[in-house]
């Protein structure tokens, strides 16, 4: 059996992290058996180096192996593409044609992005994991193939098999062993030898000195987020080869190259998670706030209708109901709400004051324009709600239109209009 190392060396892969020579160990070990293999991790972390490993240490290593990136192939062609089709088929299928498994019969298969197959596509792949059999498209003929299958994918599985997009009886029978692949930004010094690596490759390609990078550019390296893995980091370390004149980076010179590096450090994911909480708030006020809307436009029309048949005392009744009822609805609102949003800051509390509507005195309900009073209260009730919130994505977003009109759901020309309106 190849030491970790020794792989390593052969397949090029460079990294001393531990959590990485675990995940290879792990393929070394499993390589000589026919045990279906699942490899995760999140996209540009190198999943496709696992199937290459296992295939080349196992008993089928002379044979063929075929990787296919399930994600590529459209779903009314992927069938055809995996199992073959007889002639007229389909339209278009004007001969016979093998699919993978039948070529790859006796060798390994690697599909990629196997959380992309279709449902119908999915009892296909089950069939040949419990009993190696297939059938071609537009056949009744049952076909046996002698297949090992390395699946990969980035799709949070459990997830998935909750929509309903997976089946769950697949997963577990492709991840009889499930080998995980740590994110870059996890893989501490590596980064930096990786970089050292692709700038050494580019400079021999393109024939150039090697860039290298001072102590400030190495610490910004580190604290990246890296959400391309290594596939980014390659991208960026070929750029900077290619563009750069000055061979020796700095600090301010690699931030250049990295795409939103403030929303990509570790400093901010915070951040973004209290976004996430106060676009859900606002999704609950505005609930709040057209359910009340609602109920008041109801109460406009019972009067107005009332008025024309001219009851008085049947306008009385009906608007003392109703405006118990909407006075009943909104104190419900407001303890939901305070039970959702955090009553400890002051922002909060505030948010739940505004919808507070003041109980008329005796008198004002029994007036004909009590409908008007209440609607002129809840107009400055949902003006000031509208400020509050154009005021507080302004703010958030150092006062960007655009990324504010974004987050409040709004066109730009819209929020440009109610800047003027309201004198921001």
């Amino acid at each position: 059996m190849e030491s970790v190392q020794a792989v390593k060396q052969r397949f090029g892969i460079i990294g001393s992290d531990e959590k990485l020579d675990r995940s290879i160990e792990k393929a070394i070990r499993v390589a000589p058996t026919d045990i279906s293999v699942l490899v995760t991790g999140e996209s540009g972390v190198g999943k496709e180096s696992i199937p290459r490993i296992i295939h080349s240490l196992s008993h089928r290593k002379h044979n063929k192996y075929i990787a296919v990136n399930c994600g590529a192939i459209p779903e009314g062609t992927i069938d055809s593409e995996l199992f073959g089709h007889e002639k007229g088929a389909f339209t278009g299928a004007t001969a016979t044609r093998s699919g993978y498994f039948e070529v790859a019969d006796g060798g390994t298969i690697f599909l990629d992005e196997v959380g992309e197959l279709p449902l119908p596509t999915q009892v296909r792949l089950l069939r040949i994991l419990e009993n190696g059999e297939f059938l071609k498209v537009g056949s009744s003929k049952t076909q046996k193939t002698d297949v090992r299958i390395v699946a990969a994918t980035n799709v949070n599985m459990a997830e998935a098999i909750s929509k309903g997009k997976f089946r769950e009886d697949l997963y577990y029978r492709l991840s009889t062993v499930e080998i995980n692949l740590p994110p870059l930004r996890n893989r501490g010094e590596d980064i930096h030898l990786l970089f050292r690596k692709f700038a050494a490759d580019f400079s021999q390609k393109y024939k150039m000195p090697t860039i290298r990078l001072d102590d400030t550019a190495v610490r910004l390296l580190l604290k990246y987020h890296w959400g391309g893995n290594i596939r980014q980091l390659r991208n960026i370390t070929e750029q900077i080869s290619v563009l750069e004149q000055e061979r020796q980076i700095s600090y301010d010179t690699l931030r250049n190259y990295l795409p939103d590096v403030g929303s990509n450090l570790p400093a901010v994911i915070q951040q973004k998670k209290q976004e996430s909480d106060f676009s859900s708030e606002r999704e609950i006020l505005y609930k709040v706030l057209f359910d009340m809307q609602r109920d008041v436009n109801d109460l406009k029309k019972l009067t107005l209708e009332l008025m024309k048949n001219g009851n008085a005392k049947d306008v009385q009744e009906e608007n003392s109901s109703l405006i118990n009822k909407i006075y009943a609805e909104n104190n419900t609102y407001k303890d939901e709400l305070s039970s959702m949003v955090d009553a400890d800051t002051e922002d909060d509390a505030h948010d739940v004051e505004v919808l507070s509507i003041p109980e008329p005195s005796s008198e004002a309900k029994n007036r004909y324009d009590f409908a008007e009073d209440i609607e002129e209260e809840e107009s400055l009730s949902l003006q000031d709600k509208e400020l509050e919130l154009i005021k507080k994505s302004l703010e958030k977003n150092n006062g960007k239109r655009k990324a504010a009109a974004e987050e409040l759901g709004i066109s730009e020309r819209t929020l440009y209009r109610k800047i003027k309106q309201y004198n921001l």
